[in-house]
């Protein structure tokens, strides 16, 4: 296989995975387990759905890291942060709000406002917006990341790869767990499930999560924590078997968080760590509602499955604004007092709303899943869409700051000094087609085809006094409307080859495709003004082009896992604050080059102790940019490499009683934030650790510690200067008891 526009650097990174590559190919092995703890699979292998078919990780043809509930359990897995934080060449940045929670997977990045880089699934439901991803995980049964573009199995923002999540289904017979913890937060949690029969052929299960802390980060200012959380969420499950051949799901779930955001800090470089001094604390409240019905009919020769889903999410959030000092030493206010003189210096505070409603359907007629050579599937799929945000500055008069919903404020303790408001309504539908053939009991090709179409109309509720007026710019006008129509095919193709039941490998070709969309209305205007190229009204739909070439194996009780990869991105995303309008924007990258690989290996060295080593490398390269001095850059939001190591005892310490060490490294390597490179972020190192027992009886104790270390750094840098600090150390005891 050819890879075309590959720098040297790519070369040698393809180069290194072809070797190891070859070297596992040269004996008998069999498949990786990726990063799930090797006591809890069994000899073919978890398995996993992450292809739309049901079959072991040995024989999947992809890179996929899976988690079954006893690896989650192990881990101490309770949100997205802590299996991403397991998985080679996947980060998340958490910054600024509970809703901007950004996944990089294989270079592939996200930002504020942009549609995610991979698709989630939860229980068969994609979910239809990316502030609806960062949630505790609770009573989960198995996490699957699906690393590639999937464009042509997942459709909708599978540009990056997917990420599927299953809950724990309702059970026959009645059975339950509870954990219960504290941690230096000073926070307490509580989390459990129960299920059982309510009739014969009806099942249910019942669970939820409440999370309550002060917080970990001290703001000076105030003398109090900038991060207290209040998190409460409840999900629930009916399934009604109909026949033998007729089932029933009917889900819905709740989630009301109450936290803070927008503690910046302004920094010259991303390393410079300084204290949060915000004199808002202000608010950050998000409720997300979902309901699902999944019916599934069993035909002889075909499954009919209908999912259906409709979402609503609202996020309030206010806080302190540039430069996030107290009003005396605030830049606006002393520049002001500068300009005229005592008494007229002012500071600012903002507000952001964000409101959308979606309803989605998808269909798909497949093939049953019972061992024949020829498997099938097509489907259609549909959402509709409707969102409002508003941002916008309030002069900062001491008195706190008071949100601001669908029109400015009139608070005359909280004036509004610039507002920005959007109404959309995007409608998106897609039709595809997945087969897949086994020639022989070693080769196999699988192909999928699906075309994605996106239309959008953004309709501008912006006052006429509030839009900017750009001399020699034309000025946008309120109650204007836009519509912009974004589409693609994302084909896919892989053919596996297995020549023993030891090995795997793998190759193939996938697009990828995420749509554009509008930022608010006036902000091109205002890029001009400010002499900011490459970001306007309108950012540009991104497609991903890759080519992969895998093996997975195994030698004794060693497991091995190597993945290589080349990634063509057109009009990938960058982020733009404008001081202005306080409006977040994205910017197109026209053209990227990402190489890299990945090599994991896992292996049971004595009985129920387990060894993991993983690490995964991408070089990344601008191609094209309106700015000619940005070209032959590195990516924005793209790490050097992730590197992880880990041990795990899980076995018997007596008759009675299981004991649990288990100990997570994870270093993130240099990580650029913005295509003009003028800062990177040094290596961070994260040590995560686990002890416990459990007894006979069901009941268990643990103790944790996250960032053992305390690495004090910061989670994202912004253009501007703006930094978010990471969370330091977090440490407690849970007890936990199952029946």
């Amino acid at each position: 296989m050819k890879f075309s526009g590959m720098g040297r650097a790519g070369r040698r990174l393809v180069s290194t995975t072809a070797l190891a590559a070859a070297t596992i190919a040269a004996a008998p092995l069999a498949a990786q387990d990726a990063a799930a703890a090797p006591e809890t699979v069994d000899d073919q292998g978890i398995v996993v759905t992450s292809l739309r078919r049901t079959e072991t990780l040995q024989d999947t043809p992809a890179a996929v890291t899976a988690f079954d509930s006893q690896a989650i359990q192990n881990a101490g897995i309770e949100r997205p942060a802590d299996f991403i934080a397991l998985t080679p060449n996947v980060n998340l940045v958490e910054t600024q709000n509970a809703g901007n929670a950004f996944v990089i997977i294989r270079g592939i990045t996200q930002n504020r406002n942009s549609e995610p880089s991979v698709a989630v699934i939860v229980d068969g439901v994609q979910q239809v917006n990316p502030a609806q991803f960062n949630q505790d995980l609770f009573d989960i049964e198995q996490i699957e990341v699906l690393k590639g573009p999937q464009g042509g199995l997942y459709g909708r923002n599978a540009i990056g790869g997917a990420i599927i999540i299953t809950t724990k289904a309702p059970t026959d017979e009645f059975s339950g767990n509870f954990t219960a913890g504290i941690d230096n937060g000073f926070g307490y949690f509580l989390r459990g499930g129960v299920s059982g029969p309510l009739t014969e052929g009806v099942k249910f299960r019942i669970a939820g999560s409440w999370y309550d802390t002060d917080g970990f980060i001290d703001n000076v200012f105030l003398g109090e924590k900038a991060d207290p959380v209040q998190d409460f969420s409840l999900r629930g499950s009916l399934v009604m078997e109909a026949t033998d051949r007729l089932t029933f799901d009917l889900r819905a779930s709740v989630n009301q968080l109450r936290t803070q955001g927008l503690y910046y800090n302004i920094v010259a470089d991303v390393n410079d760590i300084a204290p949060v001094e915000v004199n808002n604390p202000g608010q950050n409240d998000r409720d997300i509602y979902n309901v699902a019905l999944k019916v599934e009919y069993a035909g002889d020769n075909a499954v009919l499955t209908s999912v259906s889903s409709y979402d609503t999410l609202k996020e309030v959030l206010t806080g302190d604004a540039f430069d996030f000092k107290p009003i005396p030493q605030s830049f606006f206010f002393n520049l002001f007092e500068f300009l005229f003189g005592p008494g007229n210096g002012f500071d600012l505070n903002q507000s952001q709303y964000l409101n959308v409603k979606a309803f989605s359907q998808e269909v798909r007629l497949a093939s049953p899943e019972d061992g024949r050579a020829f498997n099938w599937m097509v489907g259609g799929y549909l959402i509709d869409t409707t969102r409002f945000i508003s941002t916008g500055n309030m002069i900062d008069t001491g008195n706190g700051v008071f949100p601001v919903f669908r029109s400015p404020s009139t608070n005359p303790v909280n004036p509004q000094f610039s507002y920005l408001a959007d109404g959309q309504e995007n409608f998106a539908w897609a039709l595809f087609a997945n087969a897949g053939y086994e020639f022989s009991p070693e080769f196999r090709v699988d192909a999928s085809l699906r075309y994605d179409r996106d239309r959008r109309r953004q309709t501008t509720l912006t006052p006429q006094g509030f839009l900017p007026n750009v001399p020699g710019v034309p000025q946008a006008q309120s109650g204007e409307v836009r519509t912009a129509v974004f589409d693609d095919w994302q084909p896919k193709i892989t053919l596996t080859y297995e020549p023993t039941p030891d090995l795997t490998l793998y190759g193939g070709y996938s697009r990828g495709f995420r749509s554009g969309g509008f930022n608010q209305t006036g902000v091109g205007a205002e890029s001009v003004n400010a002499g900011i190229v490459g970001v306007g009204d309108i950012f540009q739909a991104e497609t991903a082009d890759t080519f992969e070439v895998g093996a997975k194996a195994q030698v004794g009780p060693v497991r091995l896992g190597a993945a290589a990869y080349t990634t063509k991105s057109e009009n990938s995303y960058f982020f733009v604050f404008l001081a202005q309008s306080s409006t977040q924007n994205l910017g197109n990258i026209p053209e990227t080059r990402i190489n890299g690989f990945e090599l994991e290996a896992t292996a049971e060295i004595l009985p129920d102790f387990d060894v993991n080593a993983a690490i995964g490398v991408t070089d990344s390269e601008i191609k094209a940019f309106a700015d000619p001095s940005v070209i032959g850059n590195e990516a924005p939001q793209i790490s050097r490499y992730t590197f992880n190591l880990g041990a795990q005892y899980a076995g018997a310490l007596t008759d009675t009683v299981d004991g649990l060490f288990r100990v997570d490294y994870r270093r993130t390597g240099r990580t650029w934030w913005e295509p003009f490179n003028t800062t990177v972020r040094e290596p961070v190192d994260i040590v995560d650790v686990r002890a416990g027992f459990t007894l006979q009886n069901g009941v268990s104790v643990t103790g944790f510690a996250s960032n053992l270390f305390n690495e004090i750094y910061n989670a994202e840098f912004s253009p501007g200067g703006f930094v978010f600090r990471a969370r330091p150390r977090r440490y407690g005891v849970e007890i936990g008891y199952k029946f």
